[in-house]
């Protein structure tokens, strides 16, 4: 009998370790954040791209990653509007075969925030860039106003080779924002812009996205 419950309780701490370091669970600072994107598909999103371009051409999904292939220009948008809240997502580029200097590499993506007005290419908003040598620094573009700063040192220390997953987190909280990637804290500002709908852009440069995921502050 107590040989049973020791193999029992053994079970029970293994699990539960595994649990844990195995990633099944949510980490203590994922709390009270929702998924955008399903892993599927674009529910949840909507599409423009510059031109008689073909959506279905420019964004596939494929065992939970957004492909974006970065031609024609556009971006894909949540089709609800946010205001106060936090952002996170992984990113890559497709790393080219010949690549020898990750400096030389012109990968091109960005999120836009805070849109606002007629969806084009480009719309009023706030961009957070997602250039591969340039990640994280925030502007306004469209017309929108802002001043904005960024960390140059900090920014070239998180980003991850071309190839790898990193990690981007935006902050929005009345009109002021702060990005980070892989933890580092890169860009922050404020500006006239405090709501809207949230986007990710195709600009020339395969790029894949997964784990969007949204926490709404008050």
């Amino acid at each position: 009998m107590w040989w049973s419950t020791l193999r029992a309780g053994v079970a029970v701490m293994v699990v539960t370790v595994a649990w844990g370091v195995g990633g099944l669970a949510p980490a203590a600072d994922d709390d009270g954040f929702t998924p955008l994107f399903n892993g599927k598909d674009l529910t949840g999103f909507k599409t423009i791209l510059k031109g008689d371009g073909d959506p279905a051409k420019t964004w596939t999904v494929r065992d939970g990653v957004i492909i974006c292939s970065g031609s024609p220009a556009g971006y894909f948008y949540t089709d609800k509007s946010y205001k106060n809240y936090v952002l996170r997502f992984d990113w890559r580029y497709a790393r080219p075969a010949n690549l020898a200097d990750d400096k030389a590499f012109k990968g091109n993506s960005g999120l836009l925030v805070h849109i606002q007005g007629e969806h084009k290419v480009w719309p009023r908003c706030v961009e957070v860039q997602g250039m591969n040598a340039d990640h994280g620094r925030i502007f306004a573009i469209g017309g929108a106003k802002g001043q904005y700063t960024v960390n140059k040192e900090a920014q070239a220390k998180a980003i991850k080779p071309v190839g790898e997953w990193n990690t981007t987190e935006v902050i929005c909280k009345d009109g002021e924002i702060t990005s980070k990637v892989n933890g580092i804290e890169v860009s922050t500002g404020k500006g006239e812009l405090t709501e809207g709908p949230i986007g990710w852009q195709s600009e020339g440069a395969e790029i894949h996205f997964r784990n969007i995921r949204i926490k709404e502050l008050k």
